[in-house]
């Protein structure tokens, strides 16, 4: 039985087949591959990390029947990959060879560096006869150019056996985003049909057992990458993706996690070792020391971007006034002082953040708790209000604070956090218990991509209790600007000299292949300043 006290599904109560890798082609418009390479190639490709001069480059190859993920079997192999400036491989400017095997469960990933700034490109891998798929990405501007435009995916939480992909086939079928963002919870760790969708599994994942050892985290990684859906995106445009507690295992820390129970499961250490192995070799992702995660890109001087780790370093959840405790962290002493010192020195425009776990205060209760002042001391209150969330940042008060503070005192402005994990939208202001009446940045927080929200775990039609939670939310939160509960999707963000602008699209139903989706609510925040302005919807349908 899951135990929900620790983890954003609490929030949300509280407040009330695999397809073949041609798939991938079809947004491309090039010709359908032999079927030779949905079988040899049959996780698609992928890229990931744009660098002025370089990408990453990812796919897996089956050379044998034996050769399946997770089985640790099949024979060492040599695969070719290029990369040209045409989708016809007739202007080939970088290609070479690379061996893979059972150690690396098969998988390829290559750093191409020596490529030209802002320009497109398409990269192919060939193993023996078989040519994969062709992928096409893009190296990002050099750092002095002056952009104009910028225009991200953001993505999170995708649950597959919650439904089908829907919001990365409409992201594909765009063709104007510059990457996607994918802020965590890209597989999910339960056994089969312990997290689906509102009880009812859509399609099961493999393998049926929750997840913990290395084989198991193998298997899961490949079953998602062999949606289409999926593979269409991954092929058509760069990947820039951290991860949350899902690819590990639920409300994870630095010791532990509430899904792990070591007397049963193992050691936790031995746990997230397997999963970070398995996430290395299956996602488009440069990894740094000890796999380490967070780390920057950088678009010309119009944005840079501050993947942040919010599970590695962090200590254990807790409640009451132990969300005060200075000597406790969501970010780790070193990424934190890494974060801060980025935000101080960056020349872009806009700064902005991948933030996994919501930033923004959520008070609870007709007056906060910080309007109390000794009162709230000598009651026992947390300085921000109780929560019921400690898995957030509001879990972490100390901490939030220290970055408020900090942004302040050094006069930092145009942040902009980028958040996922609570499977709802919210668009708010940054403040804390002395900021209040002056925000410092923003938070865009995009909706789950199929994993359960308000509706779902209370059995309730869309658009009802839910509609009265968001409105008793808003009520105690002057902050939070918006906050829908109910529905799946995406966000797009556009970004500009002027203004950065968050679009919410929303999907008809996850649970349908064909699913359309709508926009729903754009906010922007204009340069120089930290307040939100909702912006008049423009009719769109996908």
């Amino acid at each position: 039985m899951v135990n929900t006290s620790l983890e954003r599904r609490t929030l949300l109560k509280a407040a009330g087949t695999a397809a073949g890798a041609a798939a991938v082609l079809t947004p491309l418009g090039l010709a359908s591959p032999a079927h030779a390479a949905t079988t040899v190639f049959q996780h698609g490709v992928a890229s990931g990390d744009p660098l002025p001069d370089g990408i990453l480059l990812w796919t897996r190859v089956t050379p044998t029947d034996e050769s399946r993920p997770g089985s640790g079997l099949g024979p060492v192999v040599a695969v070719e990959w290029h990369v040209a400036t045409d989708p016809g491989f007739a202007a080939v400017v970088r290609s070479g060879t690379v061996s893979t095997g059972p150690d690396r469960d098969h998988t390829v990933k290559i750093d191409v560096t020596g490529l030209r700034p802002a320009t497109t490109y398409y990269y192919r891998f060939r193993y023996g006869a078989t040519t994969s798929p062709v992928g096409r990405t893009h190296t990002a501007p050099a750092y002095d150019t002056d952009l104009a435009h910028l225009r991200l995916g953001v993505v999170s939480c995708a649950n597959w056996e919650a439904g089908y992909f829907s919001a990365y086939r409409h992201l594909a079928a765009r063709g104007d985003l510059d990457a996607v963002v994918h802020l965590g919870d890209y597989i999910y760790e339960y056994k089969t049909g312990e997290f689906a969708a509102a009880g009812r599994v859509v399609r099961p994942h493999q393998p049926a057992n929750e997840i913990i050892t290395l084989r198991d985290y193998r298997i899961r990684h490949a079953t998602y990458k062999t949606d289409p859906d999926l593979q269409a995106l991954h092929a058509l445009v760069p990947w820039i993706i951290t991860w949350d507690d899902h690819e590990f295992a639920n409300d994870a820390w630095s010791g532990g996690a509430q899904n792990h129970d070591p007397a049963t499961e193992g050691s936790w250490a031995d746990r997230v070792a397997a999963a970070h192995r398995a996430y290395a070799e299956w996602m488009p992702v440069r990894l740094g020391p000890d796999a380490r995660i967070y780390r920057r890109l950088r678009f010309g001087t119009l944005a840079d971007l501050s993947m942040l780790d919010l599970r590695s370093y962090r200590s254990q959840q807790a409640s009451g006034v132990a969300v005060d405790d200075p000597n406790r962290t969501i970010t780790g002493h070193a990424q934190l002082d890494w974060l801060l010192s980025g935000l101080a020195t960056s020349t872009t425009r806009w700064k902005l953040v991948g933030n996994p776990v919501m930033i923004s205060r959520l008070d609870f209760g007709t007056l906060p708790a910080w309007s109390l002042g000794p009162l709230a001391t000598l009651l026992g209150i947390p300085s921000n209000g109780y929560t019921v969330n400690p898995d957030d940042w509001d879990g972490y008060n100390a901490d939030r604070e220290h970055l408020v503070n900090f942004l302040r005192a050094n006069r930092v402005s145009n942040v902009v956090f980028l958040t996922g994990d609570i499977h709802s939208s919210w668009a708010s202001e940054l403040t804390t218990r002395t900021t209040v009446q002056s925000p410092t940045a923003v938070e865009f927080v995009v909706t789950s991509v199929t994993s359960d929200n308000v509706d779902d775990f209370t059995h309730t039609p869309p658009d009802t209790l839910s509609l009265a939670i968001a409105g008793v939310l808003r009520a105690a939160n002057p902050h939070v600007k918006w906050a829908e509960l109910d529905q799946h999707g995406y966000g797009v963000l556009d970004v500009t000299p002027d203004r950065c602008r968050m679009d919410w699209y929303f999907v008809t139903d996850r649970t349908k292949a064909d699913a359309g989706a709508y926009l729903a609510r754009s906010f922007s925040v204009d340069n120089g300043v930290a307040r939100l302005h909702e912006e008049v919807a423009r009719l769109h349908e996908e």
